[in-house]
């Protein structure tokens, strides 16, 4: 996708917003699930946890677009970001490993969120040219 090393994805049960950063700026590309979210309400007294499983299929499409980065950030809110690195884990070994860090992330704005992956893979901030 990208020629840039660092990848940060920003993930829920909605959504996932890639940004393969660099130097030069940021590619961003957002991925939906195939399936809507669907939100399970638990009774008293039946099986199960009330919450609805991974969706793998989205999970796959977000490792596949961060395969060529170097260093991954995985942020988000809630459960999501974790379920996605335990995907990469069980999944996707090789990718798992350049897993840099899952942090806790409510609702940044892009910018704010390719701020942080820059603040975090301790980027230099861009260079402002003096006037000629």
């Amino acid at each position: 996708m990208s020629n840039h090393f660092h990848a940060v994805v920003w993930i829920d049960h909605s959504q996932a917003k890639v940004f393969h950063v660099g130097l030069g700026g940021a590619d961003e590309v957002t991925l939906h699930p195939h399936l809507p979210t669907r939100h399970l309400h638990h009774k008293a007294g039946s099986i199960g946890s009330g919450h609805a499983g991974a969706d793998k299929t989205f999970y796959a499409e977000v490792a596949k677009a961060v395969s060529d980065a170097g260093e991954i950030l995985i942020m988000g809110p809630a459960g999501a970001k974790t379920e996605f690195a335990h995907h990469l884990r069980d999944h996707a070994p090789d990718l798992a490993k350049r897993v840099a860090a899952v942090e806790a992330a409510d609702h940044p704005s892009d910018g704010e969120i390719v701020a942080y992956a820059k603040r975090h893979f301790k980027m230099p901030p861009p260079r402002v040219r003096a006037p000629a």
